[in-house]
């Protein structure tokens, strides 16, 4: 439960506004907590204006006004330039501040900008999540928390206002660990609950039919009784959208090519993980990549030579 007689008395900064960080930075100012904003897209920022939030210029500015700071970002350069570029948080960091990342990016990432904001006196925490935008609206997401212990009880007072499930996985990078192995595993099985389905389909079965058989039977996961990638099988989800918002494929790729570069520093055999990898590439190279990734099903259909 968020402490809201603190939360109205102490601002936010909030970096990365996209699908994610927008409806993240909702809950926050829903909570009662004053929302300092930064996007890289100004219209981005726009909203957040009309709900009484203050928009700055730069990250920097960010960090000169709040000394709590949640970053969403889309890969590792991006963090790597909000925290260290030019007008970056650390120009302006003060001392004692807490900067929570929630991007999902190379752990090894994690634990370069821990080095350079511990040098500058504040705290950094990775925290990515899972759970998608549906979750990210409703405030159900879950955080995997990695940094000083000492500190994650001050960073669950505000990440507990936008998830159910607040876990801590151990020093930093070890969140952004859980993340990976956690998309790698979404990826595996998005790809092979789309395999199913299409055969299903192609055998003459009713795909709402074929769906509700397999959410009672032992291949039931996320990706089919949640997330179905077939159109028209479920409501409110991308692919009853023409697959858009959601998680983009070229997202999908990227962390799964994180999960590639730990599997061979770890010299972890990942042979689905690798296979899949390569699948969201090509989705990517043939016109998928702002497409949601469960889109894999559309893609499956039309490549006959697969």
């Amino acid at each position: 439960v968020c402490s809201r007689a603190m939360a109205s008395k102490t601002p936010v900064g909030f970096i990365g506004l996209g699908n994610m960080g927008n409806p993240m930075a909702k809950n926050l100012v829903k909570h009662g907590y004053p929302v300092i904003a930064y996007d890289v897209f100004p219209e981005a920022c726009k909203e957040f204006q009309d709900l009484g939030a203050q928009v700055t210029d730069s990250p920097a500015d960010v960090a000169e006004k709040a000394d709590r700071i949640i970053t969403m970002l889309p890969s590792s350069p991006n963090a790597i330039e909000v925290y260290t570029g030019a007008n970056g948080i650390l120009k302006k960091v003060k001392k004692g501040s807490l900067l929570i990342d929630s991007s999902t990016i190379d752990p090894a990432v994690s634990k370069e900008l821990a080095k350079a904001v511990e040098k500058m006196g504040a705290v950094f925490m990775d925290a990515p999540v899972s759970g998608g935008v549906g979750a990210a609206r409703a405030g159900n997401l879950t955080f995997m928390v990695g940094g000083v212990e000492q500190e994650f009880d001050a960073a669950k007072e505000l990440l507990t206002c936008m998830g159910s499930n607040v876990i801590y996985c151990g020093e930093v990078g070890t969140g952004q660990a859980a993340k990976i192995c956690n998309n790698m595993l979404l990826a595996i099985s998005m790809i092979g609950t789309a395999e199913a389905m299409n055969l299903g389909i192609r055998l003459g079965l009713d795909p709402k039919l074929l769906a509700k058989i397999l959410n009672m039977s032992s291949g039931r996961c996320w990706s089919s009784d949640t997330y179905n990638p077939v159109p028209g099988v479920m409501e409110g989800v991308p692919s009853a959208n023409n697959y858009q918002g959601g998680f983009g494929t070229t997202l999908m790729a990227k962390d799964l090519g994180l999960a590639q570069i730990s599997a061979t520093n770890t010299k972890t055999p990942v042979p689905l993980g690798s296979q899949a990898h390569q699948i969201y590439r090509m989705m990517c190279a043939k016109g998928y990549a702002l497409k949601d990734f469960s889109a894999v099903f559309q893609f499956l259909r039309e490549e006959e030579t697969l």
